[in-house]
């Protein structure tokens, strides 16, 4: 058993909030850097950029997971993660024909880049990825689970885009049995405050920008049988243990 620190919430440029600097390579080189070993590229309503993302990680040993972070009909953030690339895209479509379609504004929100594995542009996201989409936040583990992922709201603690500042309580209605808290000195207050004893709480960085990436020590980790080392082994035994709380 080793322990892999992990971060299963980070932003590439394709993102409008997300930096040109957060390139799949440059995030897969920080995530080494860092002592990351699995980390999870989480683009706001897309998956696009992970193809070039899963490339990059393999070149640094770092183990990659093909996630998003869904925007629900009530403008709220959920992290999606998948077993494969394949099936992330998958939901990506899924959530692509459930899209509200606004036009970006680059001068305002900023470009919404496509990469490939070595940074150069292949592509634009025309319409803008922030908003909300018409997925309901108890649809999106159902629809999620279609492709073999997990969901689960995305910074609790937080006011923007938070369940509990959009809802005033946690969603237990909807049978979420993980949730991300952004800061982990809030992690006692809000379990005894919302009730989370039965919530299995995961922390993240959120990153949009490479200094926001966090050292392997400030983030969580998890204790993983990865001998022999194989990638999608390694993901199939985390995806075990996240659904097994």
């Amino acid at each position: 058993m080793s322990r892999r620190y992990y971060d299963f919430h980070v932003h590439s440029c394709l993102s409008p909030c997300g930096d040109a600097d957060n390139t799949p390579n440059n995030l897969a080189g920080m995530a080494f850097l860092n002592g990351v070993r699995i980390m999870a590229l989480t683009d706001h309503n897309s998956s696009r950029n992970c193809p070039a993302f899963f490339v990059a990680a393999r070149r640094y040993g770092v183990v990659p997971i093909a996630g998003m972070e869904l925007t629900t009909s009530e403008d709220i953030h959920a992290v999606c993660l998948f077993e494969t690339l394949e099936e992330a895209l998958l939901f990506n479509d899924e959530v692509d024909s459930r899209r509200i379609r606004i036009r970006n504004r680059e001068d305002i929100f900023g470009e919404q880049l496509i990469l490939d594995d070595m940074d150069n542009v292949i592509g634009r996201e025309e319409d803008l990825l922030i908003n909300a989409t018409t997925i309901s936040l108890d649809e999106a583990p159902l629809i999620a689970a279609k492709y073999r992922g997990i969901c689960y709201p995305a910074h609790i603690d937080r006011p923007a885009n938070g369940a509990i500042e959009i809802l005033g309580d946690f969603p237990h209605y909807a049978g979420f049995h993980l949730a991300e808290l952004h800061d982990r000195e809030n992690k006692d207050e809000y379990v005894r405050k919302y009730g989370l004893e039965g919530i299995r709480l995961l922390f993240s960085s959120d990153a949009h920008y490479l200094n926001q990436l966090r050292d392997g020590d400030e983030n969580d980790w998890i204790e993983i049988d990865d001998d022999p080392f194989n990638e999608e082994l390694i993901r199939k035994r985390l995806f075990d243990d996240l659904r097994s709380h």
